[in-house]
């Protein structure tokens, strides 16, 4: 069983940037594929940045170039830098981990309100 936590939300302006982070429980954190996804009221959770085990990454096309997703292996952490946030960014965030083998079981973290608003 593995437990993430994320921290970092909250209400940031329109322009204005924010990072999230989540630490996990696993011990081998590094065979896991990491991603952020998000929930606004009434739709569907999406996804919004992936990084694989050998560093890759995948953007939604909504936040090419403003969000960054990376991670620390050594300190079992991912991380979603958020630039230029836009009011439609407003959401749940969530992280999720995906194990790369098998068996190929996923967890979720509980979610961190992203608040954009002048």
């Amino acid at each position: 069983q593995v437990q993430l936590v994320e921290s970092g939300g909250g209400l940031v302006q329109p322009g204005g940037s924010l990072r999230l982070s989540c630490a996990a429980s696993a011990s081998t954190f590094s065979i896991y594929v990491m991603g952020w996804y998000r929930q606004a009221p009434g739709k569907q959770r999406e996804l919004v940045a992936l990084i694989t085990t050998g560093d890759s990454t995948n953007y939604a096309n909504s936040v090419k170039g403003r969000f960054t997703i990376s991670r620390d292996n050594a300190k079992n952490t991912v991380y979603l830098q958020m630039n230029n946030l836009k009011p439609e960014d407003t959401a749940v965030y969530y992280c999720n981990a995906r194990r790369s083998l098998v068996p190929y079981d996923t967890y979720w973290g509980q979610g961190t309100q992203v608040t954009v608003s002048s």
